[in-house]
């Protein structure tokens, strides 16, 4: 497979096999060449500022317009229905999601959705929701597109080959995709597979300002990879079902030909992947810790200055140099809400109960940081420099936001550990008023 390079850049791809295709001088001449239809998929209103106009012109065998009328899907276990059940303000921790076996339980991406938890909701424009995909077996002759916003999918056992109008990508563990609002997608797989998906409504995921850092660091625009052009001229006799989320619901339309059929495309709006191991970290040098901001690959903004609708946190291997400073994660009460997802190895403030595959959620307000043993290890550990997480990557999906925990989290997934507090209970007191 082969990409281009390079964050929100004004991508221009062909595919080899039609050389020409993509028009020259204009978006939308009178015919097209190789008789294609010119069609743009807008990922913001026409009239934003330049820096945030996102558009794509696709030139494809048919226009996307060509189907039978959307009929409801069964969601299963998708929601945004944050009102089910009643609100749990508790530190919440999930073992490993459980993965169906093939091939009793044939589960492909779109039917291996579930909802964890959320806020907001799709119409109003303004929300987020966290998923955990399951699934065994490839998506046959159907896609998927969200209506409602972008997906930031983070594979965490099990590649996933996924397929988009705008080309390939091949995208395995430690590494993250974003297919933005309304691109169709379909996924392939190749055994079982497990991940976590960032769900924002009313925005997109940009890079973070890096302000005193500098012109450099954290996640480097071009350590983003968009595919390159790729179609498909198939018929598809029996029918080809085409998967809308709208609104929150799941809608499906038959056509009878493959909806990758882009054989030109040019713009800024696209699908595109990033690996991990690029991230370069910012670390405190001296003493104490630096915001845990500092390791954000991206975010999607609110129109109030610096508050996040949701950041994509990670944790990745790196030094640990400062002096008389307690390493790990402080204890912490937070205005935010704060998911967290491990996608392998162990993580430092709690290497025994946060198991990959799994995840926990410290609501807003809610105390949460490192268990009785991590505490006692580090206050009395000898402090010299010393390698933090390799072997590791967590993720925190963090939002201004106040999630609700869906009725498949807290009971339906039977996953909930509800001995996750116990990891707080043999903290002592050290208090002595006689030794400063």
């Amino acid at each position: 497979l082969q990409y281009m390079s390079g964050f929100g850049n004004e991508h221009v791809s062909e595919d080899p096999r039609c050389p020409g295709a993509l028009p020259e001088g204009q978006n939308n001449p009178q015919v097209c060449p190789y008789g294609l239809y010119a069609e743009q998929l807008s990922g913001s209103a026409f009239t934003c500022p330049r820096p945030t106009n996102k558009r794509s012109w696709l030139y494809r065998i048919l226009p996307s317009v060509c189907h039978k009328p959307f009929k409801p899907l069964k969601e299963g276990h998708l929601t945004h229905d944050w009102d089910e059940i009643e609100p749990d303000p508790n530190q919440l921790r999930w073992k490993p999601f459980e993965i169906p076996k093939a091939p009793q339980n044939k589960m492909d991406f779109v039917s291996g959705l579930h909802t964890l938890c959320g806020a907001g909701e799709p119409r109003g424009r303004n929300g987020i929701a966290v998923h955990i995909f399951v699934c065994n077996t490839s998506m046959i002759d159907r896609c998927l597109y969200n209506s409602d916003g972008d997906f930031l999918i983070v594979p965490q056992q099990g590649k996933l080959l996924i397929t988009t109008e705008f080309g390939k990508m091949l995208v395995e563990p430690n590494e993250i995709c974003v297919i933005q609002q309304g691109m169709r997608f379909s996924v392939e797989v190749f055994g079982e597979t497990r991940g976590y998906i960032l769900e924002v409504y009313g925005a997109h995921f940009e890079l973070p300002d890096l302000g005193p850092i500098g012109a450099n660091g954290l996640a480097n625009p071009r350590d983003f990879l968009v595919p390159v052009a790729w179609y498909e001229d198939r018929q598809v006799p029996g029918g080809y079902t085409v998967i809308s989320k709208y609104q929150g619901k799941l809608f499906a339309a038959q056509q009878d030909y493959s909806p990758f059929n882009v054989v030109a495309w040019h713009g800024n709006y696209t699908p595109y992947k990033y690996h991990l191991e690029k991230f370069m970290v910012i670390n405190a040098v001296a003493f104490d810790h630096a915001d845990p901001s500092i390791f954000t690959v991206l975010t999607a903004k609110t129109t109030r200055a610096g508050v996040a609708l949701a950041d994509f946190v990670i944790f990745p291997p790196r030094w640990g140099v400062a002096n008389n400073t307690f390493r790990p994660p402080y204890y912490h009460r937070n205005c935010m809400s704060e998911f967290m997802g491990l996608i392998k190895g162990h993580y430092e403030a709690k290497e025994e109960g946060f198991q990959p595959g799994g995840g926990s959620l410290h609501s807003m307000m809610t105390p949460h940081g490192p268990d009785a043993d991590c505490f006692e290890k580090a206050s009395k550990a000898k402090l010299e420099p010393e390698r933090v997480a390799d072997g590791t990557m967590a993720f925190m999906f963090e939002s201004s936001l106040s999630l609700a925990v869906t009725k498949w989290g807290l009971q339906t997934s039977n996953r909930l550990d509800k001995n996750y507090y116990k990891c707080w209970e043999p903290l002592k007191s050290h208090f002595n008023p006689k030794c400063k």
